[in-house]
């Protein structure tokens, strides 16, 4: 019941079977085998396979947040071959590992790059759902497909979204035994980490990368976690965990909730480290600029500009719907004006149009023109804007990073409490898409920078009507952003960056 390992001088646990000392049960040991079973028998074992890796400059962010690509090529040699000599910057550079489930993730690692670029490290992209040929990208393409999925189904149906969508999220997610699955997976994840130098800092802002890193021998690994409710999925024992927020870090500290049967052991205290939010360098620079703007905008009677924005999954289209009608009333009339990214579900924009045929005569589309967005973005900090402003691109990292250009000048970010909950603008909360992200919006609300979660539309639209007749919400979220920034509550990233690289050189 061991694996053989060295883990800073010391034989490690098999990670399957003990987490923190906390022995997992024999069934769910058993059922965690299995799962790395069916996996080989479907997409194969390349354990041993050392991957050619090729570095380039990210096509979208590389000018803007120093991005380098790390590309792990088709299957080139076997383990006992000499390892290939590849450019890394040794010195400054810093992993980012990340996989595409939703866009949260994507969105703390572009968080990350831009604190680590800002702070004069180069910022390697490993993104590890992007490999065709392993075995790593067909495991985790197949848990994001199902993850996906769910999600949307959640949407469509209350009694899934009650009965499987919400509990699993909620608990199933947060049990210890169910990371002993993950990490079995993960042993499946580290061929691409092969050729990639050891001693470069791992920051991983997914469990998967994290686990996958720590298998594959990397010196020193962060483990960026997400969201505000500690949960078992989120475990990689050999790195350090970073937590966004108190409540996290007491959570994940004693297990809390991990096993309702019995106490567990905690986590070592040098195993996890609270840092704060995960925010990009621009972001956070642009903070008092970007509040006294719209408290300015809001005095002067200027349109009200919200920001809808759809995350990876492509669920919520309904509920935006309602606030899209909601708002052209007041669009026409010059109180609001809208921004609508869809991500890289151009679907979702036809639908919206075709439901509501008065956007067309309203609208502008800046589609998959890269150029073009920057330059509205740029131009709308401090420039009038009217209207309805729907974005579209079939690139991921425009996708994303569309809504982080489009925030600084946006007066309120209209989205469910997942990983934007934790960013500084102010916020109205849709409902969730699973239990897990309630958290955020509590979180939120109590540091002052966002709204409770509004779980229905008739609510949604009652915080609609407030922002829009009255200052008291966006002044006050104004004032405590302003705050929370002194606080130091926003630089996650930057404390991340610093954790990584404090001991790996």
């Amino acid at each position: 019941n061991r694996e053989k390992g060295i883990e800073r001088g010391k034989v490690m646990e098999d990670k399957s079977k003990i987490i923190y000392g906390n022995e997992i049960g024999r069934k769910a040991y058993r059922n965690a085998i299995h799962s790395k079973k069916r996996f080989i028998k479907k997409y194969g074992d390349d354990t041993g396979t050392k991957y050619p890796v090729r570095l380039r400059k990210n096509a979208v962010l590389g000018d803007t947040l120093g991005i380098v690509d790390v590309r792990v090529a088709k299957k080139h040699g076997t383990a006992g071959e000499k390892n290939q000599t590849i450019p890394f910057d040794t010195e400054k550079g810093i992993i980012v590992g990340n996989i595409r489930m939703g866009f949260g993730h994507y969105r703390i690692s572009m968080a990350i790059a831009s604190a680590a670029h800002a702070m004069g490290y180069v910022p390697y992209w490993m993104d590890l759902n992007s490999y065709e040929d392993t075995t790593c990208t067909k495991v985790i393409r197949a848990q994001n497909d199902l993850y996906s999925l769910g999600s949307r189904l959640s949407q469509k149906s209350r009694l899934f979204n009650r009965f499987v969508w919400e509990p699993m999220n909620y608990e199933g997610f947060r049990k210890l035994s169910y990371n002993a699955s993950d990490q079995k997976n993960a042993e499946l994840m580290a061929a691409v980490f092969a050729n990639v130098p050891k001693e470069i800092p791992v920051i991983a802002t997914h469990v998967w990368p994290a686990q996958a890193a720590v298998h594959a021998g990397m010196k020193r690994v962060i483990n960026a976690v997400p969201d505000n409710w500690p949960m078992a999925l989120h475990l990689s024992e050999g790195s350090i965990h970073t937590v966004q927020t108190r409540f996290a870090y007491q959570g994940y500290r004693i297990l809390n909730g991990m096993d309702k049967n019995k106490v567990l052991n905690p986590m070592p205290k040098d195993s996890l480290v609270y840092t704060g939010h995960y925010i990009d360098h621009e972001l956070v620079q642009g903070i008092e600029e970007d509040c006294a703007a719209r408290r300015a905008r809001k005095m002067q009677k200027k349109p009200m500009r919200f920001l809808l924005t759809i995350g990876g999954a492509g669920a919520q289209k309904e509920i935006f719907a309602e606030i899209i009608r909601y708002l052209i009333p007041h669009i026409r009339d010059g109180r609001a004006a809208l921004y609508v990214n869809v991500g890289d579900y151009k679907n979702v924009w036809e639908q919206l149009k075709a439901e509501i045929p008065q956007m067309k005569t309203l609208s502008c589309e800046h589609f998959n023109n890269w150029e073009n967005t920057k330059k509205f973005a740029e131009e709308a900090l401090t420039g009038e804007v009217t209207g309805i402003h729907g974005f579209w691109h079939e690139n991921i990292f425009e996708a994303v990073y569309c809504t982080n250009l489009l925030m600084r000048s946006c007066d309120v970010l209209v989205t469910k409490p997942s990983e934007l909950a934790f960013y500084p603008v102010p916020k109205l909360f849709i409902k969730r898409v699973g239990g897990h992200e309630q958290w955020g919006a509590v979180h939120s609300a109590e540091i002052g920078d966002g709204t409770l979660e509004c779980r229905d539309t008739g609510h949604t639209l009652q915080m609609l009507e407030l922002f829009l007749n009255e200052e008291t919400l966006l002044f006050q979220m104004c004032n405590c952003i302003e705050a929370n920034k002194k606080a130091g509550i926003y630089d996650g990233a930057y404390k991340a960056v610093e954790l990584a690289a404090a001991e790996s050189r």
